[in-house]
């Protein structure tokens, strides 16, 4: 491929590349991770609400990875209170699994800005075929998407096996019962899947620039064909 289609598609990469650190970083400055509702049951229990009257035993909560917020109705109106992860809820919470997530996403932060530097450094220099090179464009890449899929995973385990959402509800009360009543994942947990989308498209960019995946052996000319001629 020409030398200066070589440099566009390098450039537009490293242009992606750095959006992704610019994403990850806004994602995780928010609460706006995990939207859902919840139902307070003692309440609802005790009057035997059903229909319309549910409504009023129905709260709201939202929450990132290191703060959000919530809405407690138990039939007297709403109560919104703001909250932390760090201190307030640590122990409320898979501490570890938390933690977890946020260190992966600083690890995704971290490669993610090392492929935007390697990017330009390929699409501007003439790197040799090591790290360097298109071997590393296809590694930091590559870690990147799995961090970006390890983050999701921890995240969506951490809600869903440890119901999280309950916890938060239920975190200082003593004389209420909260149980999720719904819950989505909303615009922040998406942006780490447009992280992953946008790594798998550098990977594909790179090979269209004319580099062989790693490990893919170059196909070598058939010579038997040409032996056999010889002897006739």
């Amino acid at each position: 491929m020409a030398n200066r289609q070589k440099k566009i598609i390098f450039s537009v990469s490293g242009f992606l590349c750095f959006a992704c650190v610019l994403i990850v970083v806004a994602a995780m400055g928010t609460h706006f991770w995990i939207k859902g509702t919840v139902l307070c049951k003692t309440g609802a229990q005790l009057v035997n609400a059903s229909g319309p009257e549910l409504d009023k035993f129905i709260g709201k909560v939202s929450y990132g990875l290191f703060h959000g917020q919530r809405v407690k109705q138990c039939g007297l109106g709403g109560r919104p209170f703001r909250f932390s992860f760090f201190p307030d809820l640590l122990d409320a919470i898979p501490a570890n699994l938390h933690i977890s997530v946020i260190f992966f996403c600083g690890v995704l932060i971290l490669f993610s800005c090392i492929s935007t530097a390697f990017f330009v450094y390929n699409a501007f220099g003439s790197p040799y075929e090591t790290l360097q090179g298109p071997l590393g464009l296809y590694l930091w890449n590559f870690i990147s998407c799995f961090c970006s899929c390890l983050v999701m995973i921890l995240f969506a385990a951490e809600v869903k096996l440890h119901r999280l959402s309950e916890r938060i509800a239920n975190f200082n009360e003593g004389n209420f019962l909260y149980k999720t009543y719904t819950e989505q994942y909303d615009r922040s947990f998406w942006l780490i899947f447009l992280s992953f989308l946008i790594h798998g498209l550098n990977i594909l960019l790179i090979r269209l620039a004319g580099f062989q995946f790693p490990f893919q052996e170059a196909k070598e000319p058939d010579l038997s064909t040409g032996a056999s001629d010889l002897m006739y």
